[in-house]
């Protein structure tokens, strides 16, 4: 690993991958790998755990060609240097910002989405000039293998490379000193990470998760809200970190809206056998994922195999913030529901919790909407809709306070991974006296009215 990191590092000093055209070049090539081994990739995280075909297309390739798509085209205007004006104190002089990339970076890619968490933080780095190390998630290992093997087959490993492991790995490639490090995951794993780079100073962007609410008033469109919240929470058996983790539902509609939840459910028919609901990840997360459902909650769903690794899409009712499965990020195919009366109240309670990754408002009501997007703080979200926010590269995507540091995607994907030096480019026919010694009233006199204070 240290000598990969070195070569890397020796490399980015050639400046080769600072030109435009290289980058150019490169994410290109980027694209027309993944699309030459789409089936090779689809077949491998099939076999880690059954997403189909149809899905992986359509929530991580797809999403990753629109972002390398966009960064070929924009790449020339994002890493223009930029103008603004100049103070009177620096006149005459010209002032602009010059984005370079940060140099030799690292890329730690998460287990649920582990080709779009992976690939889209590369093409970011990559549109920004950088050379990386990628360590996929090591839980789905045979997709841990065909990105090993694609990128190794594809690229030089000065310039990207792909490091497999677990733990160990992941713990030596921490102590060396990137120039940055990108990490989607946990927030347990996220302070580890955070910890081990604040050694050598390295700057980090977290794409971490939480507890996202979804709020459904009185007067939301009920049949409409029911459709959209079921697929956003059942989408990848509920392994998404934005998905809606509980909803908060106005009581006076709370029943009519459980069975529509409930009827919704059986309409999609979600199954492995239909391309449409993968297993759950591991045991360890079956295991804990079972231990959350109280028989006596249940409105639809509750049923298991463990054999399969497959829990069937769960609704809980009459949910609390004091259960158990309040006390920690789902990640799962269990959707708890909790009513409220009084929508500052249902805000305060969800205050008391982590600041979330996500927050959805479902209503036709424009001060509601403006109350929940004004007062509660979360890192992304929709109204009347769920999850899709991810899908417009317009939109940084990242967290805040426990849920993330910093974001990606687009040109805030390129802003992560750059530097922007500030330049003030002075000529020589003109220097004004009055920063030089000897210092005298009629000076101090002209940096007030100057600094207008």
């Amino acid at each position: 690993m240290q000598d990969i990191f070195h070569n890397q590092k020796a490399y980015f000093d050639t400046n080769e991958t600072k030109d435009i055209s290289f980058r150019r070049t490169q994410l290109k090539r980027l694209k027309s790998c993944l699309k030459e081994n789409e089936d090779f990739l689809c077949d491998a995280i099939y076999k880690d755990f059954k997403k189909s075909k149809f899905d992986t297309i359509a929530t991580e390739l797809a999403l990753i060609y629109h972002e390398i798509d966009v960064a070929v085209r924009q790449l020339g205007n994002w890493s223009r240097r930029k103008s603004v004006p100049t103070n009177l104190v620096n006149f005459p002089a010209r002032s602009y910002i010059i984005p370079e990339p940060l140099g030799s970076v690292l890329i730690i890619g998460a287990w649920n989405y582990p080709y779009l968490l992976t690939i889209c933080p590369m093409v970011a780095a990559m549109a920004a000039g950088c050379t990386m190390i990628v360590k996929p998630s090591e839980m789905p290992i045979r997709t841990s293998n065909a990105l090993k093997k694609v990128f190794s087959e594809t690229f030089d490993e000065k310039y990207i490379a792909v490091v497999e492991g677990g733990i160990p790995e992941t713990t030596e490639l921490l102590q060396l000193k990137f120039d940055k490090i990108f990490f989607t995951g946990s927030t347990h794993v996220g302070k580890i990470v955070y910890k081990a780079a604040a050694e050598n100073l390295v700057p980090v962007t977290l794409e971490l998760g939480g507890k996202s609410p979804a709020f459904v008033t009185s007067n939301a469109h009920l049949k409409m809200t029911a459709k959209r919240l079921v697929w956003s929470k059942f989408l990848n058996a509920g392994q998404t970190c934005i998905s809606p983790d509980y909803l908060m539902v106005d009581e006076s509609i709370h029943e009519k809206f459980l069975m529509l939840l409930k009827a919704e459910v059986e309409k999609e028919n979600f199954a492995v056998e239909n391309d449409n609901y993968p297993q759950i990840i591991n045991e360890r997360n079956f295991d804990r994922l079972v231990a959350m459902i109280p028989r006596e909650k249940v409105v639809a769903g509750g049923e298991w195999d463990k054999e399969k690794r497959w829990i069937a899409p769960t609704i809980l009712r009459d949910v609390s913030f004091s259960d158990k499965v309040m006390e920690e990020e789902i990640f799962g195919p269990i959707m708890p529901v909790i009513t409220y009366n009084n929508l500052d109240t249902a805000i305060s309670e969800v205050k008391k919790l982590s600041k979330p990754l996500s927050a959805y408002i479902f209503t036709r009501s424009r001060k509601q909407k403006s109350k929940v997007l004004n007062e509660l703080s979360f890192g992304g979200g929709g109204v009347n809709e769920a999850v899709m926010h991810i899908s417009n590269s317009n939109l940084p995507f990242g967290g805040v306070g426990a849920s993330g540091i910093g974001s990606y995607h687009g040109e805030d994907g390129f802003k992560t991974f750059s530097h922007f030096k500030a330049i003030v480019d002075k000529p020589n026919w003109l220097e004004l006296p009055l920063k030089y010694f000897p210092h005298s009233s009629t000076k101090l006199w002209w940096i007030r009215k100057i600094f207008k204070f």
